[in-house]
């Protein structure tokens, strides 16, 4: 395969066409029944999600999401009491979170703003939390937008992000699937098909040294692997997200091992090291 090089703009121009978890209700769109079907279908399937934001602990307290999509993580932040700014590249989804927000009579800041300049765009301030589940690994330099981040962090500060784990079952079977094995095409492959809508951009995956490596300028407090799911191994149905019949043979002990081992999401708790520059 051919080399590809992406851009900022190649990357608004794919969640334009079609932000991320837009189809996943066929409710009346952008009704409040639309906006509950999208989020309980989300947390479903996607239950680490939650317990790793951490919505309540936030109450009175300032947060930055950045890419904040549609809005399902953003609205359980201001549900919650948080002091609540989001940005995202996207202006058909910063629409939608902005409609979101109507329909729940809750508010927010909204920048239309991309990590890697994020600075240019929304104010420099320190908040408690800056919090990013799975969009920094679609931006082309995730390391600028790493750098940033920073910037909005003061000593107290939580950096909470989810990026792509390379060694995950999800890699091996886009691979498998859509490549018949051809491992030298993975970065292609998984930028082609990691998400419902294909041909992202962008798409990293990182290995736990390369996350280390990319964070350089944090101090890593946790770090571990999420989210063992596919359409193969789950089924979602009826608002539930049911394992299959060889999935619930697993010991429980047995998939949370599995879960740990080759989940899809790297789920990353870090602070400011010591060296960094603080906001």
């Amino acid at each position: 395969m051919s080399e590809h090089v992406a851009t900022i703009d190649d990357v608004r121009k794919f969640w334009n066409r079609l932000p991320c978890n837009v189809l996943d209700s066929r409710r009346e769109h952008g009704t409040r029944p639309y906006f509950d079907e999208i989020e309980a279908r989300k947390y479903a399937i996607e239950p680490d999600i939650p317990p790793f934001a951490q919505f309540a602990r936030w109450k009175g307290r300032k947060v930055l999401e950045i890419g904040c999509g549609i809005g399902t993580d953003s609205i359980n932040f201001a549900r919650a009491g948080a002091d609540l700014t989001v940005a995202d590249v996207s202006e058909k989804s910063l629409e939608l979170c902005k409609q979101r927000f109507q329909v729940y009579g809750l508010t927010a800041r909204f920048f239309l703003a991309n990590a890697e300049a994020l600075s240019q765009i929304v104010p420099v301030e320190p908040y408690d939390l800056v919090y990013s589940f799975g969009v920094l690994h679609h931006t082309p330099r995730p390391d600028r937008a790493f750098r940033e981040i920073q910037k909005y962090l003061s000593r107290d500060s939580e950096l909470r992000v989810m990026l792509y784990s390379k060694w995950s079952w999800n890699t091996f079977w886009i691979v498998c699937r859509n490549g018949k094995g051809a491992f030298w095409w993975a970065a292609d492959l998984i930028r082609t098909y990691s998400e419902a809508q294909q041909g992202c951009p962008v798409t990293y995956c990182y290995s736990f040294r390369e996350v280390r490596r990319l964070l350089k300028a944090y101090r890593i407090r946790e770090i571990r692997k999420a989210y063992f799911f596919s359409d193969r191994l789950f089924q979602y149905t009826s608002g539930r997200c049911e394992p299959r019949w060889f999935v619930r043979w697993l010991p429980s002990g047995v998939f949370r091992w599995v879960e740990q081992t080759l989940g899809w999401h790297t789920l990353v708790v870090a602070t400011l090291s010591r060296n960094a520059p603080a906001a």
